[in-house]
């Protein structure tokens, strides 16, 4: 595949490879010059659990969750 270098200097990744690899708008990529024309680029890895909420946020169940009633941590 090909892609072109904008007047900004930015490098667009074909909708084929995003799709394929699910990348969206806003993740972060590592850049290394591995030599003269050749380089390589690797999703930046983010923290553990990263994303975790707006995960969890994006449930289409809301009001699914119900807390359950302990005797063993009431009297922390």
């Amino acid at each position: 595949m090909r892609t072109v270098i904008s007047s900004k200097g930015q490098i667009v990744l074909p909708v084929e490879l995003r799709q394929r690899d699910r990348i969206k708008a806003g993740q972060r990529f590592d850049i290394e010059r591995l030599r003269s024309g050749r380089y390589l680029l690797s999703r930046a890895s983010g923290r553990e659990n990263e994303g975790v909420v707006d995960w969890l946020s994006s449930c289409p169940a809301k009001g699914w969750f119900s807390p359950i009633p302990s005797e063993s941590t009431d009297s922390l």
